[in-house]
């Protein structure tokens, strides 16, 4: 693995993020899994089985998924490595399974929207979230917005990040057929309950280091924004990341809660019904568009802190330090 295969991705990613031109014409990796995940469902998922057969249904269609993307990205890799530049492709390629672009624009978009209307900022809130949208006012939208891009700037971001530093082509396509295995049945209603069971703990289990690794850099990032705090931030994923009904997503959203003065979490919708979730972070619960766009300068920050921690680890490698 070339030592700048990571950092070259992260920066194609940032600037340019997936091309929607590809978007229209060949799709994306992401659709590609969920296909294939739900191909494998219609076959094992059957409503008769007992529960402990939808089990082992569920982790056979997991290896089945895990299979296919490791056997594909390793035949990717073996062949660019005849080519003198082939780490260049495998970086080109690495790019779909990052979201760091994509996600700093639409919650941008999310508080944009609010300086249009409410109405327009409940839209634009609907498509990064999944709980109920339609009866929430600014401060609901805006907290919805920034709970996203904390949980997601984990999972959609450092977290393939992580495992293409570790393990390159191979590791970043395989932490995103997990992640997406799960996003799409690692639910704990009864059509998933037993089939999603196995995705949703090795999706646990990929994302624990990330989780953390990304409140440590939310931290790290509050150095470079004036009005976060670094304290706040660190004090507040200590104290409140365990509360939370996720082992993982309490990590980066109490980190940014505390690190801008908020109280996030606390009561949702979801389908009609309410899950009364813990706050994380001690601060204040209405929130603003310019909340939304505080938080957004916090999570740029964020990442180029990342960015810098990338490249040492790649000019470290060049080293022969590890």
């Amino acid at each position: 693995m070339h030592p700048l295969l990571a950092p070259l991705a992260f920066l194609l990613e940032r600037f340019l993020g997936y091309p929607k031109v590809l978007l229209d014409s060949i799709g994306h990796p992401v659709m590609w899994f969920g296909r294939l995940i739900d191909s494998l469902e219609v076959r094992l998922n059957k409503p008769e089985r007992t529960d402990t057969e939808r089990q082992q249904a569920g982790i056979v269609a997991l290896i089945a998924l895990l299979a296919a993307t490791l056997v594909v990205t390793l035949i990717i890799v073996r062949f660019l490595a005849l080519l003198e530049y082939g780490w260049v492709v495998e970086a080109l390629l690495a790019v779909p399974f990052l979201a760091q672009k994509q996600l700093g624009d639409m919650v941008k978009a999310v508080a944009d929207a609010l300086g249009v209307s409410l109405d327009a900022g409940r839209e634009a809130v609907s498509h990064i979230v999944g709980r109920d949208t339609r009866t929430l006012d600014e401060s609901g939208v805006s907290r919805a917005a920034v709970e996203s891009l904390a949980e997601n700037a984990s999972d959609g971001v450092i977290a393939p990040l992580f495992w293409l530093v570790l393990f390159g082509l191979p590791g970043i396509a395989l932490y995103k057929a997990i992640n997406t295995a799960d996003s799409m049945i690692g639910h704990m209603d009864e059509r998933y309950r037993d089939y999603g069971w196995a995705s949703a703990k090795l999706d646990d289990l990929v994302n624990w280091i990330p989780a953390r690794l990304t409140a440590v850099l939310i931290t790290a990032g509050c150095f470079l924004v004036p009005d976060a705090s670094p304290s706040s931030a660190w004090k507040a994923a200590r104290r409140d990341a365990r509360g939370h009904k996720s082992p993982n997503a309490g990590w980066p959203e109490a980190a940014m809660a505390g690190a801008l003065g908020f109280a996030l979490g606390g009561p949702r919708e979801y389908d009609g019904e309410t899950v009364d979730l813990p706050t994380m972070g001690d601060g204040r619960r209405q929130l603003r568009a310019s909340d939304v766009l505080r938080s957004v300068a916090l999570y740029k920050a964020m990442l180029n802190v990342t960015l810098v921690l990338v490249i040492v680890i790649a000019l470290l490698r060049m080293a022969g330090h590890f």
